[in-house]
Parts: structure tokens; C-alpha cells; sequence
């Protein structure tokens, strides 16, 4: 008997190192910045699956020896253990690394980039108006250019946007064109529309989302938008397919969910529970859910399906015990799996059939099948095949942050439940007596109860079982949910720099209120409309408790983010002080948990600077830090009417760095400079601000403000810091000057390193300066004189500031075509006239992403682009 259970647990022992190591070479793909040939991979694969089968039999004929020479026997086993462990992991590795250069082979080409384009295809998902137009996916049947048939990626994001647009590819205004209305899309309709394409391209910043990475997982490989003006040929409707019956069906009730709920909030919150239109919901509610840590319940989540398949398997057992042929044909408990799995899964397709969605319904497959035929595995095993099922549906899911939560949380419940252990008794449970053999209302079969009275009736023992199901119940939420908080804390802080304080009382309060209450209502809604009524009503009582959550005083707990050692450790603490077993072993825990609330963010030593241009696309964006200040040197673009750079990049970027900025200085009035200062300035309420804004300007309201004027200067912890434009009288001048005149000009300088910060000040202003400072203009970094533009950048300039690096913000394509040619032309003609052995290094966002330098090391800058480089990130030649 021992024997047995001595070969079992080797096994056990076996099949989770195997499956770690498949695991591991899945992670190793997913670093690779460049993919491998096809063949590679190809070969890598053979090779893996050869050492598997060798080491397969090899094993199994060591076996056999195993009283032959044992050290030599079992020598052979360990490295015959090694080679599967190689064989699982190169396996691994190279059917990632083919099914990514499948999808790749269908990227755009570029060549198509900026071409007007005649496409017809199939609109395939719920279209989402915005302020700016409309926002849709389209499948694509064909494309044309010029009447020739030209291949474009089958899947891509369009947009039909209201406004002006370009008619070809330069910056002159009398050029550009209003675009037609956006009309009516529904889910299934082929239409043609003119497009303009290019390949996804998004932000690049420090611990930022990855845009470029969702795309990837979307199956997304180009954005486009519409072109629409009187110059181009008009969308055209051309029929009505039944090609995504699922998606219109979602349209059609999210359409009559937003028409008869007309509270917004409560009618987005519902269509998010239903249908999973997440951007139903506005901006603010979304700030309202993190800060009580209840986002998780609002979007089609794990735990959002997990409760949902919960509740559906309930439902089926307890219609399911009603029919006693039923029950004979197939039980109740297999009857009950398979129903909630099922439900699940039509719930999935129902909300979307997004990421999180579908590696839950393969969790709960996997779960589920094990239960179906009868197999009792211990969890870590159950857990590592449900992981593995999830990245062999999924490989890109080991990056994502919703895959970790998920299933460290559930490993978390696994770890923490005493009865979950594979040695552990089992318990004991009693049965409800007399009635439950008896009366079919009775479904309490499996509840602990103490000894009852027989003459009892059974109603006052349905109560009293019913009673002590919901203490339980209750019980074990509140333990689970504690538990989960305390163990995901360090992973919550370093996916998202920010911790809940106010995430327990509100989870309790949440779960079962949207899973009891609201979600019933707005699924009932769906069908029945009378329903609705009541989930708004529902909706509007769970938002105002949330909003008075999120209101306490620390609500929400802010820290740097700490480097992924740091993360690893503090969670591994947490996990201890959840485990079962002694407080003597338990709070061994502590001290690796608090590692996060005491690691601090480097700072610059004194005397020295450092700056980050944070990627915001067409607009400024520098962030300066010496060792005990920060200053930020205008915030961007405003994306369109609910989206901007501060909101989207500046304000995570600064709480992921734990960054508390002492000034903010808005160069000039021009929104891709000031465009995110509202919302940098919310969250940043003790920084003065410095600006060229006229004193009625809605952003000096309420604020402590300074007008930037020359021969202003301080010093911060050895850094000397001087305002070189405008000059006081320049405020002054009939008619007022254009905003780019006015530009604030900053001049940083330490221990002989300077950087200078211009704005968008053109040649005028550049030749006043040259005038006034001559050599004092010289300086290591200069930012590009309005973003590269062709009225900037003067020669007499570029000779007075003689810099070694100069960046260049501007956005990806951008409709001003900056930086102009003959701009970068003067930059590289500089670069070669350069006669101190300086060699001068362009930076630009769109190749570069972040870009970060220290004073200290002049000659190095770190590119985030470069650093970061993945094989799904866009490459620009």
C-alpha cells in the first residue's frame, strides 16, 4: 500500500513539473523580441517532441533495472527526467512561436499604410458611439486599391469619426475636408466603405498599458478609419447576413436596455452585466470600481462567470431532482455540472466571448470533467491543468493581469482551505433526517445539522436547514474574500500601483447584491422590460454605496510599484499568512509582505537630473526630477471629448513612480500641450503652476498660478532651473501674438548638463533668444521646437543650442507631418558638423516610445521601445 502511494505522489510529482516546464517555455517565448523563422520553430518542435518520447521510454526501461547498479539506475532517471523536463519546455516554446507567426504572416503591409482603400466587409461586434463618431470591428471580405486587389489583415478597427479630416497626406488646412454623418451599424451588415489604414501603433511608457499586446490578443493587425468627404466615394450598405446572429442579438437588447433605463450610470452598469459592453460605463463609475475594488463584478470577469455558472448549476440540480426520471437516466449532481457548464458557456458568447471570458470556460471545463468522470485529483494538479488548458487556448494570457488575479486567486482558496489538502480528513457531514428521504422540496441533503426531532414538521426543519446554509454561506465568503485580499494585495499593487483599503466591506457588500440581485434583474430584463426597472433601481442603490465608499478617508492606498522580485516575494508572504497550519510558521510571512509598503522608488542623487518625455503621441509631455522635486513640462493632447493624455498615460505613470510633483508648467494654450493638465492637476492638488495662459483661462480657476516671464529662476537640491521666454512685455503686444510665441521656454542645467525645453516657439522667437542668450543656449537635450515642424528649427538656432540629443513628440502618422523632412535634415546636417567629437542622436516617439536620460550619464538614454521590444509591437523601419 505504501508502495502505491509512494509511485501515485511520484507521479503527481512528475506531471506538475512537466507541466511547469511547458509553462516556462511559453513564458520564454513570450520574451523573444523578434520571431524566429518558421522553420526554426519547426525544427524546435521535432526536437522537443523526440527528447519527450525518448525520455518517455527511457524512463520506462529504467524501471525495469531498478535492482540493477541503484546508483547508476537512478542516476539515469534524473537525467532522463531532465530531458522531458527540456522536451515539454522546447515543445512548448516553438508551438507558441508558430501559431504567432501564423498570425503574423497576415500584418499589414506597409506600403498600404495612409492609402485610401475600398473595403468590403462584415460588421462583427456591437458598435460603440462616442463624442467623436463611432467605433466598430470590421471582418474583411476584400480590399482594393486603385481597382488592383490588395491583401489586408481579415480582422481591424474602424473608426467614423465626425469633423475634419486630411485629404491627402499634408498639414495644409485648406486642404482638409468635413466627413460625412456616421450612420446606424448593426452586427451582420456588409457594407464598402473607403478606408484609410495603418498598423496598431499605440503608447509606449514605463509600466503603461499595452495597446499593441490587446491588440494581439484581439486578433486586431490594423486600425483604420473612414474616409467619408465629398471627394470619396460614399459608404455603401449592401446586406444584411446572418453571419453574427450572437453579436446583433447583443445589440438589439443593449439597445433596448439603454432605451428604457434612463438613469446613464444604471444603464450602463446594466448593459456591462448583460451584454458586456463595458464602455457603457462612463469614466467616473470606472474611477468609483477601482477605488472600492469592485471593477472584477462590473466587467465579464472569471469571477463574474464563475458566479454565474454557480448559480446556474443551483438552478438545474434543484429542477433536475424534481423529475425522478431524470434522475435515474442521468444523476443529479452530473446533470447539475454539465447544465451550469453549458449555461456558462452560452453567457460567455451571450457577453462577448472576450480573453478573460474564455480561458474561464476552459478553467470550468477542465474542473468540471475532472468531477464528471470521477476523477479526485489533489488541487495543485487540478489547478496546474486548468493554468495550462487556459495558455494552450491562450499564450498571450500569461501577460495579462486579469489571467494572474484569476488564478492566483483561486490557487489562494485552494491553498488556504484545510479540506482542500489531499491528506486532509474528510469531513464529516450528517444528514437531514426523516424529510429529506421523503419530501422532494427537500434539497438540504448535504448540510451539517445537529441531532433534530423527529416529530418536527418538515417545514421548521427545511428553515432551520436553509438558515444554517446561509451562515455557512456567509461564513465562507467573508473568510474567502479576506483571504483573497490579503494574499493578492502585492499582486493588486504591482499590476496596478494602488491598493483598496475599503476593497473587503465593498466586495461583501457587491458580490452578493450584484449576483443575488442586480445581475437576476437585468438577465430577466433582457427578455421581460418591466424588469429593468427594478435592476436600475438596484443599480442606482449599489453605486450610491460604493460612491460613499470611495469617499472614506484612504479609500485607497497608493505605493510605487516595486520590481517584480519585490511583487514576488510580498506575495509569497501573503500567501503564508493565509496557508493553514501554526502562527509561528504564518507570520513568518510579515516581513515579505510589508517589502512593498517600504521599498522606495530610486531618486537622482543631488546635484544631478533626471528626465522621462512620457510617449502621448502629438503633443509635450516631460517629466524632470531632481532628488527631492518633480516638475512636469506640459501634459499632452486631449484624445477627444472623454480621453486624454493625462488621464490615459501622465496620472498612472506618476502613482506608479509614487511621483508628488511640485510644479507644472503648461508652455502655451494649445490643447496637445494642456490637453491632460485637468487631470493631472486633480490628482496633484498641492503643485503650483506656471503657464502662459490668459487669466481667464477655465485651467487657472481655483489654483495657485505663476505667469512664466524671462529672468525667472530657482534651484532645486543642486539643480538650477531659468524661465528664458516670454518676456514680460511680450504679454503685451496689439494684436496679441499667436499661443506659439507665448511658449514658456525652460532651461534646466547641472554639473555642466543641460536640457532645454521650448515648446512651440517658431523661428522668431528662436532668433530673440539667439540674440539675448548666444552661448548660454547650449544644452545636452533639446526638445524639438513645435514637435519638428517646419516653421521651428531654424540653423542659427540648432548652432546656438549644439545639442547632443534632441526629441522629437509627435504622434505616429500624424496628420501635421511632423517632423518635417527638411527639419530632420538640419538635425543631421548638424549632427555631421559637429566637431567635438559629439555625436548627435535623434529621438523620436513614434520609434522610440518613453524616452528617459540622466544627467549623470550625458551619453546614455534609455528608449522604451527598446527596452521593452516584443515580436506583437510595431516595427518601424
Amino acid at each position: 500500500m505504501m508502495i502505491a502511494n509512494s509511485e501515485t505522489d511520484m507521479r503527481w510529482s512528475q506531471g506538475l513539473l512537466w507541466g511547469m516546464a511547458a509553462v516556462a517555455g511559453v513564458a520564454l517565448q513570450l520574451q523573444q523580441p523578434e520571431l524566429w523563422p518558421v522553420a526554426a520553430y519547426g525544427q524546435c518542435l521535432v526536437i522537443g517532441f523526440l527528447v519527450i518520447a525518448g525520455g518517455y521510454w527511457g524512463t520506462r526501461g529504467v524501471r525495469r533495472l531498478r535492482d540493477f547498479k541503484r546508483r547508476w539506475v537512478a542516476l539515469g532517471s534524473w537525467w532522463l527526467q531532465a530531458c522531458l523536463v527540456l522536451g515539454f519546455a522546447g515543445a512548448a516554446f516553438a508551438l507558441v512561436g508558430l501559431r504567432a507567426c501564423a498570425f503574423d504572416a497576415k500584418r499589414l503591409d506597409p506600403a498600404l499604410e495612409g492609402r485610401d482603400l475600398q473595403v468590403v466587409g462584415v460588421v462583427r461586434d456591437l458598435t460603440q458611439n462616442t463624442a467623436s463618431g463611432l467605433r466598430f470591428r470590421l471582418q474583411v471580405e476584400s480590399a482594393k486599391l486603385d481597382g488592383q486587389a490588395v491583401q489586408v489583415p481579415p480582422r481591424i478597427d474602424v473608426g467614423w469619426y465626425l469633423g475634419l479630416a486630411p485629404r491627402g497626406a499634408g498639414s495644409d488646412m485648406s486642404e482638409w475636408e468635413w466627413q460625412g454623418q456616421p450612420q446606424a451599424l448593426l452586427p451582420g451588415q456588409r457594407w464598402r466603405f473607403t478606408l484609410r489604414l495603418k498598423a496598431p501603433h499605440g503608447s509606449r511608457n514605463p509600466l503603461g498599458f499595452d495597446y499593441e499586446l490587446w491588440l494581439w490578443t484581439q486578433g486586431v493587425q490594423a486600425t483604420a478609419y473612414v474616409r467619408a468627404g465629398p471627394h470619396d466615394l460614399p459608404p455603401q450598405w449592401l446586406a444584411d447576413t446572418w453571419a453574427y446572429p450572437v453579436a446583433s442579438l447583443r445589440q438589439f437588447v443593449r439597445l433596448r436596455i439603454l432605451s428604457q433605463v434612463s438613469d446613464p450610470p444604471s444603464a450602463g452598469l446594466i448593459a456591462a452585466l448583460v451584454v458586456g459592453d463595458q464602455a457603457a460605463i462612463e469614466r467616473a463609475d470606472w474611477d468609483v470600481f477601482r477605488a472600492t475594488g469592485v471593477a472584477h463584478l462590473v466587467s465579464i470577469s472569471g469571477l463574474h462567470i464563475t458566479m454565474f455558472a454557480w448559480g446556474a448549476r443551483w438552478l438545474v440540480s434543484a429542477l433536475w431532482r424534481r423529475s425522478q426520471r431524470l434522475c435515474l437516466r442521468l444523476p443529479a449532481p452530473t446533470a447539475a455540472l454539465l447544465g451550469g457548464m453549458l449555461l456558462a458557456l452560452a453567457y460567455s458568447l451571450f457577453s462577448g466571448w472576450g480573453v478573460p471570458a474564455q480561458r474561464t470556460c476552459v478553467m470550468l471545463a477542465c474542473v468540471g470533467l475532472l468531477r464528471i468522470s470521477g476523477v479526485r485529483w489533489p488541487w495543485p494538479p487540478v489547478w496546474l491543468l486548468a493554468f495550462v488548458a487556459v495558455l494552450v487556448s491562450d499564450p498571450w494570457a500569461l501577460l495579462q493581469a486579469g489571467f494572474w488575479l484569476s488564478f492566483v486567486a483561486v490557487g489562494v482558496l485552494f491553498a488556504s482551505d484545510p479540506g482542500g489538502h489531499p491528506t486532509a480528513p474528510v469531513k464529516r457531514r450528517a444528514k437531514v433526517q426523516a424529510a429529506s428521504q421523503t419530501d422532494p422540496r427537500d434539497d438540504l441533503d448535504t448540510v451539517a445539522l445537529p441531532t433534530q426531532n423527529p416529530t418536527q414538521h418538515w417545514s421548521r426543519r427545511y428553515v432551520h436547514a436553509l438558515f444554517l446554509r446561509l451562515g455557512s454561506g456567509l461564513q465562507t465568503v467573508a473568510r474567502e474574500q479576506w483571504t483573497i485580499t490579503l494574499a493578492l494585495a502585492p499582486l493588486t499593487l504591482f499590476l496596478f500601483g494602488q491598493v483598496s483599503l475599503v476593497g473587503l466591506l465593498a466586495n461583501m457588500v457587491a458580490v452578493p447584491w450584484v449576483t443575488l440581485v442586480l445581475t437576476p434583474l437585468a438577465m430577466v430584463g433582457a427578455v421581460f422590460p418591466w424588469a429593468l426597472d427594478a435592476a436600475a433601481l438596484a443599480a442606482q442603490g449599489l453605486m450610491s454605496v460604493l460612491q460613499a465608499m470611495a469617499l472614506w478617508p484612504a479609500a485607497v492606498v497608493q505605493w510605487a510599484v516595486p520590481p517584480l522580485w519585490i511583487a514576488v516575494a510580498a506575495t509569497l508572504g501573503g500567501l503564508m499568512l493565509v496557508a493553514p497550519g501554526p502562527w509561528s510558521l504564518r507570520l513568518l510571512g510579515l516581513p515579505l509582505l510589508l517589502a512593498v509598503p517600504l521599498w522606495q522608488a530610486p531618486t537622482p542623487a543631488d546635484g544631478t537630473f533626471e528626465l522621462l518625455a512620457a510617449d502621448v503621441g502629438q503633443g509635450n509631455a516631460v517629466l524632470v526630477r531632481t532628488r527631492h522635486h518633480a516638475l512636469l513640462y506640459d501634459t499632452g493632447p486631449r484624445y477627444s471629448l472623454d480621453s486624454d493624455a493625462g488621464h490615459r498615460v501622465l496620472v498612472p505613470l506618476l502613482q506608479s513612480r509614487q511621483i508628488h510633483l511640485d510644479r507644472v508648467v503648461l508652455s502655451h494654450r494649445d490643447t496637445d500641450h494642456v490637453g491632460g493638465a485637468a487631470a493631472v492637476l486633480a490628482t496633484q492638488a498641492e503643485a503650483d503652476l506656471w503657464s502662459s495662459l490668459s487669466t481667464d483661462h477655465p485651467l487657472l480657476a481655483g489654483r495657485t498660478t505663476q505667469r512664466c516671464k524671462a529672468g525667472q529662476a530657482w534651484d532645486w537640491d543642486g539643480v538650477h532651473f531659468q524661465v528664458l521666454h516670454p518676456r514680460p512685455q511680450d504679454y503685451d503686444v496689439q494684436p496679441p501674438p499667436k499661443p506659439n510665441a507665448l511658449s514658456c521656454v525652460l532651461r534646466i542645467d547641472a554639473g555642466g548638463q543641460s536640457a532645454l525645453l521650448v515648446g512651440d516657439i517658431e523661428r522668431l522667437q528662436e532668433a530673440e533668444l539667439t540674440a539675448r542668450q548666444g552661448d548660454t543656449l547650449r544644452s545636452t537635450v533639446l526638445l524639438a521646437p513645435h514637435h519638428g515642424s517646419k516653421t521651428s528649427s531654424s540653423a542659427e538656432f540648432l548652432a546656438a543650442v549644439q545639442p547632443e540629443w534632441v526629441l522629437i513628440q509627435a504622434g505616429y502618422r500624424n496628420r501635421y507631418g511632423h517632423p518635417a523632412p527638411e527639419v530632420l535634415a538640419r538635425y543631421q546636417a548638424l549632427g555631421e558638423r559637429n566637431g567635438e567629437g559629439r555625436r548627435l542622436q535623434i529621438v523620436d516617439t513614434p520609434h522610440c516610445g518613453a524616452f528617459e536620460w540622466q544627467s549623470k550619464l550625458p551619453h546614455n538614454g534609455a528608449c522604451a521601445r527598446e527596452t521593452g521590444q516584443r515580436y506583437w509591437h510595431h516595427r518601424l523601419p
